[in-house]
């Protein structure tokens, strides 16, 4: 079989000297970094199924409201589909009337997916401790497809990031990427979460990532 569709994670070829585009090795193996259509000829290779973000119960996303209706603010999730957010997964009580006052028109949430119907009508909470409105930091875009590289093997990237990096991080898996810190360390972040988008097809990226970061440094003293 030419082709089949893989998730992330998915193993390719125990021989990895086949590794190709949206494909990552591990300990000599070949894994799919993508959900998409993987091809086995010579190179094996993943081509991503969806050039779209579809929401998924459970997943982390950055929105900005676009709109707001009697007890709802409609947010941008960067996909097809408008996330909801309702008065209620506020982490606050408040009035109908004063929900402008909390979350206005442009204001970025970091929220959670909390269920999506049939009808893809995709609810959202902000009810955790590690959600809520952004008022500081810096968002950066990237293809929601590279975000399991920059998440990495059980969040090993991620991990190496926030520690070598000094800044809070908050992955969206809608591709949307909230940073936190002090300036020179969100310049030098945002350039490395670009990087690893750009690079995420690459073999030994984690230990390329880990240099750069440190290069970085040295450059600025």
């Amino acid at each position: 079989m030419d082709r089949k569709i893989v998730i992330p994670g998915d193993l390719l070829s125990e021989d990895a000297r086949r590794a190709g585009e949206g494909t990552y090795v591990r300990d000599g193996k070949v894994y799919s970094l993508l959900y998409g259509i993987a091809s086995f000829r010579d190179k094996i290779s993943v081509i991503p199924l969806a050039g779209k973000y579809l929401p998924a119960v459970g997943d982390n996303v950055i929105g900005v409201v676009k709109d707001i209706t009697f007890s709802n603010w409609i947010l941008d999730i960067n996909s097809p589909y408008d996330g909801l957010l309702h008065i209620s997964e506020f982490p606050k009580k408040i009035d109908v009337e004063d929900m402008s006052k909390y979350l206005r028109m442009g204001s970025s949430v970091m929220a959670r997916v909390k269920d999506v119907d049939p009808a893809m009508k995709v609810e959202l909470t902000l009810n955790d401790r590690r959600l809520g409105v952004i008022k500081t930091g810096r968002v950066v875009e990237i293809s929601h497809t590279r975000v399991p590289r920059l998440i990495g093997k059980g969040g090993s990237m991620i991990s190496m990031l926030k520690r070598e990096l000094n800044c809070n991080i908050f992955v969206g898996q809608n591709g949307r990427i909230w940073v936190s810190g002090n300036e020179e360390d969100m310049d030098l972040a945002l350039k490395t979460i670009l990087l690893i988008e750009k690079e995420a097809h690459t073999n030994g990226l984690t230990d390329r990532i880990v240099e750069y970061i440190k290069d970085a440094r040295r450059a600025r003293g």
